[in-house]
């Protein structure tokens, strides 16, 4: 036990579910607000009901990114409501609200409690007082409102002109100014953590897969070694090595992609015509190595479901060369035309201290100046043995968050050139077997948005009791409500793509 009372894990441990303390409300509650003052975040907070008691469980995982530890707890929710922590913790304010809503206990003292995704209780019956007989929908007027003179909304989606997923920003605006942004999600009720339960059975790694398709290795990755730790199963270097080249791949293709929308959202075409293009370059190296550009079928439980050899290996590197050539002049471009670094210097910016509060993660975060990367901070696979370092700016700004797509775009080609150059000996595939019964497993990876968060609680028969998932977009979509705040309604779009967060990643 740590002197917070939570117990200790590292990333991709495994224990027994009875070494989770169950803690009065009170010192859950404190060990939270502790840990987070003392620089900790909340990876994940989230509700379990058993059918063997009529107590809501409520458990929490705090990343100590500096000792490169995990913590865990757990309280007991007697009756259907608690004192809600995002006053004191606001890092927490969505996680309230998914708990008010699956499992309909009550953060007493939110400040602005409403249903996230707006589906149905898992427990019979929602904070709201609806039952699962009665269909849930956004409500019209349920959006925050500015009162005055000349005060307008605009409100854009859920559904857009374009190919995108639905989602909705409700806009109070005074002629162009934004005076407040708020984001509602949810529309597509996904329903894949309680898909989930019951598992792992043939389709438990298709919802990993599906998770978010941007990011299909590092849930299918996260999902994995939550399987290989609750078996027990050591995985080959070769495998180990293999997965660490497929994530640093889904990371070219989706950084050059977004700073192609970037250049197009500002009227830059060179930019953004060339990496269109390269980005499909970066996807047809995962297609190479798998036949899949978007990496379906590379990562396995116990390693991964495709080998290279050195007629393959040296195909790879050929592509990566000419790949990265054309990579740096295509986006080098952006930083040498002035009125690109006019459009991005000093719009959307989202300050260090705004970004600690909500507990912002990946490229977003190190833009503001936080080293927060989990290949660095809880390494797991090959990043245990890399000196992948974390690229950050202190900025804050959309420069900051595309130039720090850049530094992690030249990183993530040298990591590839180098593992691919030394390919271990070993097996691609080892059988991983039985799951530990009534266990708890923690598993995190670095993907292209930041940190992804898998956690699983297994039953007497070594089943999914509990699969909790938790996207970086979930973390992150405050911040981009945030950075609207005093901007011009035409800076939306180049804020938004510079954030590029997921509706299904967050529709889970």
């Amino acid at each position: 036990m740590s002197d917070s009372q939570l117990s200790i894990l590292t990333n991709g441990q495994a224990v027994r579910l009875g070494a989770i303390p169950v803690l009065a409300f009170d010192r859950f509650r404190q060990a939270i607000l502790d840990g987070v003052a003392a620089g900790q975040r909340v990876s994940a907070l989230f509700g379990h009901a058993t059918l063997q008691s009529e107590l809501t469980q409520l458990y929490v995982v705090m990343a100590d990114d500096e000792q490169n530890l995990l913590y865990a707890g757990r309280t007991e929710i007697q009756g259907d409501q608690f004192p809600s922590l995002t006053p004191d913790c606001p890092q927490v304010h969505l996680f309230e609200r998914e708990i008010a809503e699956q499992f309909g206990l009550k953060p007493i003292g939110h400040p602005w409690l409403k249903p996230v995704r707006y589906h149905r209780s898992q427990t019979g019956r929602d904070a709201w007082g609806r039952s699962l007989d009665q269909p849930i929908q956004p409500a019209v007027g349920d959006f925050f409102r500015v009162e005055g003179d000349e005060v307008h909304e605009v409100a854009v989606g859920p559904v857009h002109a374009g190919i995108i997923e639905p989602g909705h920003f409700r806009f109070q605006c005074h002629g162009e100014q934004v005076f407040h942004l708020e984001i509602a999600l949810g529309f597509q009720h996904r329903g894949v953590e309680q898909a989930m339960v019951g598992g792992p059975d043939n389709r438990s790694i298709h919802y990993a897969q599906t998770l978010a398709g941007d990011t299909t290795i590092a849930h299918t990755t996260a999902y994995c070694q939550l399987l290989e730790a609750l078996a027990r199963c050591q995985k080959t270097a070769r495998a180990q090595m293999l997965r660490g080249v497929a994530l640093e791949l889904e990371r070219l293709a989706n950084h050059v992609g977004d700073l192609g929308a970037l250049a197009n959202d500002v009227g830059f075409l060179p930019t953004a015509s060339y990496c269109g293009r390269i980005r499909g370059d970066y996807l047809n190296m995962t297609a190479l190595l798998c036949g899949n550009r978007f990496g379906r079928g590379m990562i396995r439980p116990g390693g991964v479901g495709f080998d290279i050899d050195a007629a393959r290996a040296s195909e790879l590197l050929r592509r990566l060369e000419k790949a990265e050539k054309e990579t740096a002049i295509a986006i080098n471009l952006l930083w040498e035309t002035p009125s690109v670094m006019a459009r991005f210097e000093n719009t959307g910016l989202l300050p260090r201290e705004i970004a600690v509060q909500l507990g912002i993660v990946g490229p977003a975060a190190r833009a503001s100046g936080l080293v927060r990367d989990i290949r660095q901070d809880q390494p797991s696979g090959i990043f245990r043995f890399s000196n992948l370092l974390g690229s950050t700016c202190e900025t804050g700004d959309v420069f900051g968050r595309a130039f720090v797509r850049w530094l992690e775009i030249q990183q993530s080609i040298k990591f590839i050139r180098e593992q691919v150059a030394t390919i271990p000996d070993g097996l691609p595939l080892v059988s991983i077997g039985a799951l530990a019964p009534e266990s708890f497993a923690v598993t995190l990876d670095e993907g292209w948005r930041g940190e992804v968060c898998h956690v699983a609680i297994t039953d007497p028969h070594g089943r999914f009791a509990r699969y909790k998932i938790v996207d970086p977009s979930f973390h992150n979509w405050p911040a981009l409500a945030y950075v609207l705040r005093g901007q011009e309604i035409s800076d939306f779009p180049l804020c938004n793509k510079s954030f590029n967060l997921s509706y299904c990643g967050h529709d889970l």
